[in-house]
């Protein structure tokens, strides 16, 4: 049975709906915006999926013609290569021998590099993808970090510098509820980045972003919770 995938036209399509309920409820308010900054990562991202599931072959080619041709030299500086006879030469051919070992250590290496180098290319990509994602769910925290719950059922004096509260108990249950929904989203678009391409440090980068989403929505999710405890 093959293993269930994440979609990412119909993330977008949820994204797009998404963004639509929070500007028919909320027209004008920032968090539609920041609906449509995570559309436009999600279009990215679509395109990020293609280039990291499919072979690099301009970087795989360069690759293998650099290592053929230090192949080819290597075996051509063997071949022609005469170890010298006597005392003398049995001193020679230690060091010669040491030279070639330390050689063949930094060539290993520099392949190494060059194995890996269609990799490193491809996680640089994804977490610059990455770190906007974060951003994101950043911005969305900061939206609602001032929707108090506890203001709507005991009022209290505002300060010159107090935050505008406008939002009825409803409005305000489905302002956070749309929050939480776009904190879900941009886990998922996280989890994107890993699907078609086996990095441990993008799997990382994305495992973060999850469970920094998760705990966003957790706390507004305790938010709802005494809005409909409070609830008539």
């Amino acid at each position: 049975m093959p293993t269930p995938l994440l979609d990412v036209l119909l993330i977008q399509d949820t994204l797009v709906r998404l963004r639509d309920r929070i500007e028919e409820r909320f027209p004008g308010a920032g968090l539609g915006r920041v609906a449509g900054d995570l559309i436009a990562v999600g279009d990215s991202t679509a395109r990020l999926m293609t280039f990291l599931a499919q072979p690099n072959w301009p970087i795989r080619i360069a690759v293998w013609a650099i290592i053929i041709t230090i192949g080819a030299v290597l075996v051509t500086l063997v071949a022609t290569l005469r170890l010298p006879t006597g005392i003398d030469g049995l001193a020679s051919a230690v060091q010669t021998t040491e030279a070639l070992i330390n050689d063949f250590i930094f060539l290993g290496i520099a392949v190494f590099f060059l194995m890996s180098l269609e990799d490193r290319v491809k996680r640089r990509r994804a977490l610059e993808s990455l770190h906007k994602l974060r951003s994101i769910a950043h911005i969305v925290d900061m939206h609602q970090l001032t929707k108090d719950p506890v203001r709507v059922s005991s009022p209290a004096a505002d300060t010159p510098s107090s935050p505008q509260r406008s939002l009825t108990t409803m409005e305000l249950g489905r302002y956070l509820d749309y929050c939480s929904e776009m904190l879900s989203v941009t886990g998922k678009l996280a989890a994107l980045h890993a699907q078609h391409f086996n990095d441990s440090v993008t799997l990382g980068a994305v495992n973060e972003i999850e469970n920094l989403c998760a705990a966003m929505s957790n706390k507004i999710w305790q938010k709802i919770t005494m809005l409909e405890r409070q609830a008539p």
